[in-house]
Order: C-alpha cells, then structure tokens, then sequence
C-alpha cells in the first residue's frame, strides 16, 4: 500500500476530536490555543541517506529536512528532540564527536536548542526528529485560490545530482562533484522568509518529494490543478550545464525531491511584496506558475507553450 493510503484507511479517523492533527494531511500539528507547532520525522539509512560514512554531513541534513516543516508553514523552529539507533560501529566515540559538533554548529546557525531524545542499541542506524516551534497561525495545505501564482524558493534539482554523484552514477569534475554533493547534504532552509510567508501565503510546503508530486499534495483536498512553465522553474548556473552536456530531462530532476525549498501560492496582488522579501534577503523566490480550476488537468509547458508529458512525478513510499 502506499503511504497517504495508510494514514487515510488505519489512522485518519483517530483524530477526528484532534483539530490540531489537521486530518493526519499537512506538514505538522498546530495546536492554535496554545500557539504549538509540531513535525515529526525519521530517518533511516539507506533509505533517507545513502550510508553514514560522513555522520556529522547526515546529521546537518536530517535536522534541516526537519525544520523545514516548520519553516514552510511560516513558523520559526526553536526546539529539536532527537533519538538514534544504531550499534558500537555507527555510534562510535569519532562518529558521536563528530555529531556532536555537527549538532552544535546547526544550532548556532538556526537558533534553535536540543530538549532530549533517546538512544537504542539496533543493527539498522535510523533517526528521528521532533522539532517544535511557537506560532499564532501557520500556513496550511488545501487552501489555494484560484488564480493564486505558484511560487518556490532557491534552486530545484541540485540534491538530486549530488546523490547521483555519491552513487557514482554521473562523471564529473571534482569541483562539480563538491558543489553537488554540498547541496545534498546541506540544503538551505530559507528561515528569514518566515514572516513572509505566514503573512502573504494562502498555503505551502516543503519541496521534499518532488516538485510536481508535493503540488498534488498542497491542495490534494480542493477542486483545484495547475499550470506550470518548466523554463521558469529556478535551477543553478551548474546544473544548467549538467543537462545541456548529459542529456538529462530538466523534468526529471525536478522531480526527485530533497530540495526542501519552499513551495508556495499567494494572490497575484501580493507579487509586489513577494519580489521585496526576495530582494531584501537576497534569496530567490520565483514565481513558476499558477492555480487554475479542477475542470483543467494539471499542464505543464515548455517555452514554446508545448505541453510536458512526465515519466516520473516524484517519491512515495510503498509498503
């Protein structure tokens, strides 16, 4: 079964006298009474990171991929719990260093502190993540206007080469190859445009699955699609370069998830604003299309206005 088919047929309904759960179908639980944002994630190997040779860059990842949650719905994380599970190898006294100092430099960087978590012996290394914050509203899924532009923060595509690049699946310079890999493993989360987003977006999410296939997702519950222009989707100078040489389908990467960039729609009158926010703090926030009504399907064009068939919209889990 899929996962959204879990959640919908075995847990859904336990929450239905839980307003905060939002149906079990948005990023976190928001408490609004008590202003208290919550997302949980677990992480295992193998599956969310190829292997644990470089601990101290999978624990930058995992915690960001984290806060995204937050960050996404316009609330500023501030508090992060987190358990491991691992044996004598994985958690050995130079892996525990190393996640010690890479733990402590992200809490610099985002101002955020750790509350607790737990340990547990185990020959399969998994972790997960509560992080928590405090806000008096959040920007939820399923509440897209129609005619809202679409929006996504920074680059799409780059993590995806990265981890094409650690299994030795792309040939490129050592240069590239450190550029790309850096880019899986440390996203950047776009903390400063909190504000922004919690007070212009009609609804978000984090870019984690997919572009076309967390689209789906954000309004999954309205009578709403889609019009996107791929050559408007932001992508950097280098992988440019990359499709042009390799021959590789700007759609595809695209559509590989573990950007964790910001997706996002607003009304048109807020685009004034939004170029502002993205100016002020010089962060890339670029519009890529717009919500249309359910009686159209989902089109995605090209710049001569051709109709893009996809072969893959992006991740989900199967069990």
């Amino acid at each position: 079964m899929k996962e959204f088919e879990i959640i919908k047929k075995y847990f859904s309904s336990l929450t239905k006298k839980n307003p905060g759960a939002l149906n079990l179908n948005d990023d976190i639980f928001f408490d609004r009474t008590k202003k208290l944002a919550i997302s949980v994630d677990t992480y295992v190997e193998g599956n969310h990171f190829l292997n644990f040779k470089n601990p101290e860059l999978v624990l930058k990842k995992i915690l960001r991929s984290s806060i995204s949650d937050l960050v996404c719905k316009g609330v500023r994380p501030q508090y992060y719990f987190i358990s491991g599970s691992g044996n004598k190898k994985t958690f050995s006294k130079k892996n525990l260093n190393k996640i010690h100092l890479a733990l402590k430099s992200e809490q610099k960087k985002f101002n955020i502190k750790l509350c607790g978590g737990d340990t547990t012996n185990s020959s399969k290394l998994s972790f997960t993540i509560i992080s928590i914050g405090y806000s008096s509203n959040i920007i939820k899924r399923n509440n897209a206007k129609i005619n809202d532009d679409i929006y996504v923060t920074g680059e799409l595509g780059d993590s995806y080469i990265g981890l094409n690049v650690l299994k030795k699946k792309i040939n490129l310079t050592n240069s590239e190859k450190k550029y790309f890999i850096g880019k899986y493993y440390l996203p950047s989360i776009q903390l400063k445009l909190v504000h922004m987003i919690k007070k212009h977006a009609n609804t978000s999410m984090d870019i984690s699955d997919g572009l076309f296939a967390d689209i789906e997702k954000m309004i999954n519950k309205q009578k709403l699609s889609y019009e996107i222009n791929i050559n408007k989707i932001p992508i950097s100078k280098k992988l440019k370069k990359i499709i042009s040489g390799e021959k590789i389908l700007l759609q595809n990467v695209i559509s590989r998830g573990d950007d964790y960039q910001i997706l996002f729609t607003a009304n048109n009158k807020r685009s004034r604003i939004i170029e502002s926010a993205s100016k002020k703090f010089n962060i890339k926030v670029t519009k890529i299309g717009k919500i249309v009504s359910k009686r159209k399907s989902p089109i995605i064009i090209d710049e001569k206005h051709n109709k893009i068939r996809l072969n893959y919209s992006g991740f989900e889990h199967q069990f």
